[in-house]
């Protein structure tokens, strides 16, 4: 009988349950006025968030560090700042804080400050010189912002221990090896883009009428 090469074992459950877990979650950016149906597919998302995260802790371990972008402080203060500006991820943060997890200051004020400067400028610029000027300040800042929330995972998450993570989809993070990450990715979220990606294909055509 010939031999089997190559062949991968798929790893079990509890080689993740002892190591330490990032659970990511994709921040959805909306416009102010967002459509009906739009709001639709947005509290659709939250809610199958919600529920794949509930089985991710089943399975690898209840959630006992938090981390979300923009966010520098820390506990009740940084619990505040999300009810007002991040109501979607705060629900499903408040829940998790009340069992026993702990809200992580996750980003440098200075340096998430920079890193919106910049990327706001490139939305204005007219000349391809000043838009490669500014895209290579932009860039520096993001990579020193995105390090310092690697590190700021990196001294805070436990050993086994598993933590939460709320930032954007093209979000420039490199995680330390020793850290696995689950990607939480709900059917919804291709059906928000899908309907993002059907509003421009319409301003397309329009502007091209």
């Amino acid at each position: 009988m010939p031999e089997v090469l190559g062949k991968i074992e798929k790893p079990s459950v509890s080689s993740f349950q002892e190591g330490r877990k990032i659970y990511l979650v994709p921040l959805i950016y909306t416009p102010r006025e967002v459509p009906g149906d739009l709001n639709v597919k947005i509290n659709t998302y939250w809610e199958q968030v919600d529920r794949q995260l509930a089985a991710l802790e089943q399975k690898m371990g209840p959630v006992k560090k938090i981390y979300h972008e923009s966010l520098a402080v820390s506990g009740e203060t940084g619990l505040n700042i999300l009810e007002k500006f991040h109501e979607k991820s705060y629900r499903i943060i408040k829940e998790r804080c009340d069992r026993g997890a702990s809200l992580e200051a996750t980003e440098d004020m200075e340096l998430f400050t920079e890193s919106m400067d910049w990327g706001n400028c490139l939305s204005v610029v007219m000349s391809q010189k000043t838009f490669d000027i500014i895209s290579k300040f932009y860039r520096e800042a993001s990579e020193k912002r995105f390090a310092h929330i690697s590190r700021r995972i990196d001294e805070t998450l436990g050993e086994k221990e598993a933590g939460l993570l709320f930032i954007r989809e093209d979000h420039g993070v490199q995680f330390p090896a020793s850290i696995h990450v689950f990607y939480v990715a709900p059917p919804a979220l291709d059906d928000i883009h899908r309907w993002f990606r059907e509003k421009m294909n319409a301003r397309n055509e329009q502007k091209g009428s």
